[in-house]
Parts: structure tokens; C-alpha cells; sequence
């Protein structure tokens, strides 16, 4: 199924490890950032009620004191005007007073800078205002430009900012705190309006009336008053201010003030001006008021104080709280993610032990079983495949997956291994059943070739005795890539133009075959009998992939690594490709593959491979300037003996018991000597006590025919020529016969 009509694969992040890292990581970093904000959080508000607890402790209280001191000088500025007795020197000493509150006040311009603007501008009004107070003061002093009560509602709006500026101050983050100072701001402002009432009445009680103005706005403020007192004030109330309260309403003054009010209400404007007459309680007023007016002072500045120092503790309690939670938020951070990082370690390593563990069977312990069974081992499934233990979770269960993924594999190789060693057993025990009837087929035809002195008798037999040593080869390629030994053996060395005469006479076209060697030098006995065999593979090679009247070209030279053999045909050659491929194999020894031997070709170059391998020689197939192809055979030095007394003859190969080996017809060699070469004699391929006596014929034979002349006569008719048949008395053969290995 391709990847477009197929199933969507979904995206990976890549590596396990990395996974794992991502899982630690995310929670950690939300955690992280979580403690991060929350810490920073509460220790924000816990700063920000400090500064605005500092802030109403700077300016809050001072503009409370200032406020009281204006609510104090408007009443002796309204005395003052009111021309009552002895007031200019109260209104001195209280305006003395005043100028202390303002100062302080005014001195806090910095805390007002800092701030929130909401306050800020608050305050920079109240500072404003505080500047034209000395205006006003000299309108008290000296009425000229304005009239009184214009003078008076100008302390009026300065304390009504004043008010203003401190409920704004209340305003904090804490819902708490701004509960707790609402009733503190209403009680401040209905001192403030009770304060007014006894301005308008100090400057009325003179005429002893009040116009209709003065008295709309008197019933105002006596309304306003006991709305918030009763609604606002006493319900809001808590603890010791509730009680003084209620013990300030619960008084005597108190109720004088409420009864001179009740009597400015009932009176009614009467007249054409419309005035209201006032009732004669002046004095019991003003003693009144002094009496409340102190202790709502003293209530004011207790509540305010006392909400200051909670609002403090406040701050306190939070940034302690801000700091508790924030060193136990980071150590629940650095133990989330120590344990988030243990356990991703943990886990990574246990992944990590797994990918070993796989790859220790992948590349060591199933590659190392393989060896072993092909080197005829018995193999310990158990032991070759211990399981791993990775506990009874997920990772677990894949070690347990992976436990039967290796055991099968094992127990397949060990399966296919013994398959394959029954497989190669019956193919030796085939190749080695045919291989004693064709040394039992060349040893009978050795026999009639030493029966028989015709000519054309002696042709045929050494062609089937040709055909039978290529059918012998071609049984020992089986018992080669059945992992077997050829039987056949030397014990002395053989001269290396004598291999390569044998490698020829192994070959069927070997008529095209040309041999080019000068080289005095001979093969150790165990490497005689797989270099003609991995030669006569070559040549026949070659042969089979030229065309037939074309030439194959076999030389052997010396050079700097030991001994090169060169065999080159004229065929049309290979492409680099398959050169490549071909002398990839020829680099090593093959393992045993039914399919990749299929072909005629590649069971050639097996055989050659394990035949090179044996002895260190190495293979190399290239392009021929001739367009076929040249495969070069280097032989090592340890393989090659320096021949003494002009060369040593060609051994003869030591017997099995149970069959005799067949000489073999030999190909044209180019020599650069001119001695001739020598001749096929019959039996010589025999072991001494096996030898017989051979026929002798008599000089004066009438025919003149001898073995030798046979010998002679069938290296003529080799050579394809018609002419050596009709030849009574042929010449010197120039293709000598070997005996064949």
C-alpha cells in the first residue's frame, strides 16, 4: 500500500528519548510557570498593599488631620464673621493649626507622585486647592469681593476633595480592607456635614433666621446626615467602633444636636422673604457640638489609624504567605521535575538496555550463531538467546515480545542450518557417489587405452576420457559447494606449466585454448589440485562466453606478489556493473545460497571464490582491450616453489583406494624453448604396485606400431587435422599429453 492511498501515517517527534524528555518537560515548565505567576502574583499584591497602606499612612492620615483642622477653621472663620465674642483669637490659633496639618500634607508631594493616577489626581486637587486658602482667608478677615458664604463653601470643596482623595486611598486590592473603610469614610463624611450645619447656623443665629436658601440647604444636610448614619454608618460598623458609636448617638449632646435640627426643620419661611426663624439654642449648639465633634475626632483618627495598621499587617501577612507558598511551590517544582527527570531517565535507560540488547543480537550473538553453524557447531538455543527481564509494564511486555522475536530467530537459524547441512550432505553424498563411477569410468578407460594401439580407437577413448575429467570437475564443484574436499591430492610440487596444462585438458573447447609461460616454477602439493580446478573454471568460462573460432589467451607471469595468470577471451564483455558485483563475490568466501547459485555462471564463481579463499589468491575480473573479458588470478608466494635442475615433472596425484585417475589430453603450449615437450606414457598416472608390464611390440612388426606411435597419432587427430589419421608413420607430436590431475 503506498504512503498516498494508504493510511496517514501520524507525525513522530522523533526519538523516544526525546519523547520522554518532551513528557518531563511540559508538566515541569507548567508547573514552573504556574509558580512563577502565582509567586510573582502575591508577592505583587503584597507589595502594592504595602505601598498603598505607606501611601494612606502619608497622605490618608495627613489629609485627615487636614481636614479636621479645615472643618475647625471654618467654623472659627463663621464665628468670626458671625462677630461672635473672642473669636478672632480662636480663629488665630486654629488657622495656626491648620497651616501645620496643610504643611504635612503638602510635604508628601513625592509619596502623592508615586501614586496611582486614580489617587494622584486626588491629591494634586486637594494641594491645588490648599493654595488659594490664604485668598479666602483674607476675604474672612476683610469681606470685600465675595460674600460669606461663598468664603465658607470654599473650606467646604477643599474638605469635600479631602474626603474624596481618602476614599479613593481605601480603594485597595484587598476586598477585606475596602469593606472595612467605607463606614470610616462615611463616618468622616457626616462629621463633614455636621460641621457645615453648625457654619450656617453660627452665621445665622445673629439675625436669628435663616433665608429659604440657607434653610433648603440646612434640611439637605440634616437628611443627608442621618441617612448615612442610620443606613451607612451603624450597620457597617464593627467591634469597639461600632460600640463608641452607638454611645455617641446614645448621648446627651447628641441628642441636643438632634433636637435643635428637629426644631430648624419644623420651622416653616414665613413672609414675604421667605426667612425661617431660628430657635434661641445657640449655646446649647455649640456645647454640643464641641462635645461631639471631639469625640467623633478622636473616633475618626482611632478607626483610621486602626485600619492603617490592619491593612499593614495585611501586607505583611501576604508577602509572608507570598514567600511560604513560593519556597514550597519551588521545592514542589524541583521534586516534580527531579522525579519527572528520574523517571524519565529510568526510563530512557531501560529503553537504551533494550536497543543494546537488540543490537547485541543483531550484530554479535545471532551473527556469532551463524558462524558457529556454519562452522558445524551445535548451538544452545537457550544459552544463544537469553530473555530479558524489563518487569511486568509496557517495556516489559516489549521485552517479552522481543524475548520470542529472538528466539525465533535463533531457533529459525539453527533450523535453517541443519537444513542446509542435510541439503549439502545429500548434494556430498551425490557428488561423492558419482564422482567413484567416473574414477571408476576413467580407470576402465585407462585400461582399454592401454588394450588398444588403433588410432581411431584411441581417438574415441580419449575423448570420452576428456568428457569423463570435465563430468569429474563438474562433481567436484558439488562436493566444493557442499563444503567438502576434492580426493584429489599431490605430494611433491608440480611445475606451474603442467597446471595450466591440466587446467586446459579439463576444459571441452580446449583446442582454443593458447598457453604463454616461461615461468620456472611450481605449486606446493596442497594447492595443485584447486588451482586446476579454479583455472579449468576460468578457461571454460571463457570458452563458453567467446565465440567459437576466437581465441582464449592463458598466461602466467611473475610478479612483485607472487604469480599472475591471465586468461582473457574476446567475447563481448561485461558492464561495470556486473563487473563490480562479480569480483564483490570473488573478495570473499560465499556462504551456501541454492538461489543465488541458480545459474551455471554464478556456481562457477562460487567455486572459484571458495577455491581462492583456501589459499589466499586473489580474483579480479576486468574489460579486455579486446572487448571480452580478462580475469587475473594472483597466486601468493606461500603457494609457489622455485623449481631447481631446470623444473621439476608434473606429480602424479596420490590414488583413493577405491579408484585410479586418468590422464587427460593437454592443450597447445606457446613455450619460449625450443626442447621438445614430453609425451604421454601410458600407466604412468598409476601407483607403482599397481603398474603392469606393457604390451611390446616387436621392431620388425610388419605395421611398425608402438604405444608411442599411438600416443603420437592421437595428438594428431587432438589437433582436428585429418591428415595425422592417414599418416602411417606420424611426425614428432608438438602437443604433448600430461597426465591429468
Amino acid at each position: 500500500m503506498s504512503d498516498r492511498t494508504g493510511p496517514r501515517r501520524r507525525r513522530r517527534l522523533g526519538s523516544i528519548r526525546l519523547s520522554l524528555i518532551l513528557l518531563a518537560l511540559v508538566p515541569s515548565v507548567t508547573l514552573a510557570a504556574m509558580w512563577g505567576v502565582t509567586t510573582t502574583q502575591m508577592f505583587s499584591e503584597g507589595l502594592r498593599l504595602r505601598s498603598q497602606t505607606e501611601l494612606s499612612r502619608s497622605t490618608g492620615a495627613m489629609g485627615t488631620e487636614a481636614t479636621l483642622a479645615l472643618q475647625g477653621e471654618r467654623a472659627q472663620s463663621a464665628a468670626w464673621l458671625a462677630r461672635v465674642p473672642g473669636s478672632r483669637a480662636a480663629l488665630d490659633r486654629q488657622r495656626a493649626e491648620t497651616d501645620k496639618a496643610v504643611a504635612k500634607l503638602v510635604g508628601r508631594a513625592e509619596e502623592i507622585q508615586q501614586a496611582p493616577d486614580r489617587v494622584a489626581e486626588r491629591l494634586y486637587s486637594v494641594v491645588a486647592s490648599l493654595g488659594s486658602l490664604e485668598y479666602y482667608r483674607d476675604q474672612v478677615d476683610d469681606p470685600a469681593d465675595i460674600p460669606a458664604e461663598q468664603v465658607l463653601d470654599q473650606y467646604t470643596s477643599i474638605v469635600d476633595g479631602q474626603i474624596h482623595a481618602f476614599q479613593e486611598l481605601s480603594q485597595v486590592d484587598d476586598g477585606d480592607l475596602t469593606s472595612q473603610a467605607g463606614p470610616l469614610v462615611a463616618l468622616e463624611h457626616a462629621a463633614e456635614l455636621t460641621s457645615q450645619e453648625d457654619a450656617q447656623l453660627t452665621l445665622a443665629w445673629p439675625s436669628g433666621h435663616l433665608d429659604e436658601k440657607a434653610w433648603t440647604q440646612f434640611v439637605q444636610l440634616v437628611n443627608t446626615r442621618r441617612w448615612l448614619v442610620q443606613d451607612q454608618i451603624v450597620p457597617a460598623l464593627t467591634g469597639e467602633a461600632k460600640a463608641e458609636t452607638e454611645r455617641i448617638l446614645a448621648s446627651k449632646e447628641w441628642q441636643t444636636l438632634l433636637s435643635v435640627e428637629d426644631q430648624v426643620l419644623a420651622a416653616r419661611p414665613a413672609g414675604a422673604d421667605g426667612r425661617v426663624a431660628l430657635p434661641d439654642a445657640q449655646k446649647r449648639w455649640t456645647a454640643a457640638l464641641d462635645t461631639v465633634s471631639a469625640r467623633y475626632s478622636v473616633l475618626i483618627q482611632q478607626q483610621t489609624s486602626g485600619l492603617l495598621t490592619r491593612s499593614a499587617d495585611k501586607a505583611d501577612d501576604l508577602l509572608l504567605t507570598a514567600a511560604s507558598l513560593s519556597a514550597g511551590g519551588l521545592v514542589a517544582l524541583l521534586l516534580c521535575v527531579g522525579m519527572s527527570w528520574r523517571i524519565t531517565r529510568s526510563l530512557s535507560r531501560r529503553l537504551r538496555g533494550l536497543r543494546v540488547a537488540t543490537l547485541s543480537l543483531a550484530q554479535e550473538r545471532l551473527p556469532d550463531v551463524v558462524a558457529r553453524l556454519d562452522r558445524g557447531e551445535k548451538v544452545d538455543v537457550d544459552r544463544a538467546a537469553p530473555e530479558l527481564d524489563y518487569g511486568s509494564d509496557e517495556l516489559g511486555a516489549v521485552a517479552r515480545a522481543f524475548n520470542t522475536a529472538q528466539r525465533t530467530a535463533v531457533e529459525t537459524a539453527v533450523e535453517l542450518a541443519d537444513t542446509r547441512r542435510g541439503f549439502q550432505k545429500v548434494i556430498l553424498g551425490i557428488a561423492r557417489q558419482s564422482q567413484n563411477l567416473v574414477n571408476l569410468q576413467l580407470s576402465r578407460l585407462d585400461t582399454l587405452e592401454r588394450r588398444h594401439q588403433d588410432p581411431d580407437v584411441l581417438a574415441g577413448l580419449y575423448e570420452l576420457d576428456s568428457t569423463a575429467s570435465q563430468l569429474r570437475r563438474y562433481e567436484e564443484n558439488l562436493v566444493i559447494i557442499s563444503g567438502g574436499q576434492p580426493r584429489r591430492s599431490w605430494t611433491e610440487p608440480v611445475a606451474v606449466v603442467d597446471i595450466l596444462r591440466s587446467a586446459v585438458g579439463e576444459v571441452a573447447e580446449y583446442q582454443r585454448v593458447e598457453v604463454h609461460t616461461d615461468e620456472e616454477l611450481s605449486l606446493a602439493p596442497p594447492a595443485v589440485a584447486d588451482v586446476i580446478h579454479l583455472l579449468a573454471e576460468l578457461i571454460e568460462n571463457a570458452t563458453l562466453y567467446s565465440p567459437a573460432p576466437s581465441p582464449v589467451g592463458v598466461r602466467a607471469t611473475v610478479v612483485a606478489k607472487g604469480l599472475a595468470v591471465e586468461i582473457e577471451d574476446r567475447g563481448l564483455g561485461m558492464s561495470e556493473e556486473d563487473y563490480a558485483s562479480f569480483n564483490a563475490q570473488l573478495a570473499e568466501a560465499p556462504k551456501f545460497d541454492v538461489v543465488a547459485l541458480a545459474d551455471d555462471l554464478r556456481l562457477g564463481m562460487f567455486v572459484v571464490a571458495q577455491l581462492a579463499d583456501r589459499h589466499g589468491i586473489a580474483v579480479t575480473l576486468r574489460s579486455s582491450p579486446y572487448g571480452g573479458t580478462t580475469a587475473i588470478v594472483l597466486i601468493p608466494h606461500e603457494v609457489l616453489v622455485q623449481e631447481e635442475d631446470g623444473g621439476v615433472a608434473a606429480e602424479k596425484p596420490d590414488r583413493e583406494p577405491e579408484t585410479s585417475e586418468r590422464p587427460e589430453p593437454a592443450a597447445p603450449v606457446a613455450s619460449a624453448a625450443p626442447s621438445p615437450l614430453p609425451r604421454r606414457v601410458p600407466q604412468t598416472s598409476l601407483a607403482v604396485e599397481l603398474r603392469e608390464e606393457a604390451p611390446v611390440v616387436a621392431d620388425d612388426d610388419p605395421d611398425g606400431f608402438t604405444a608411442e606411435h599411438a600416443a603420437s597419432s592421437l595428438a594428431g587427430f587432438q589437433r582436428g587435422t585429418l591428415r595425422a589419421r592417414d599418416t602411417a608413420e606420424p611426425a614428432v607430436p608438438t602437443t604433448p599429453h600430461t597426465d591429468r590431475s
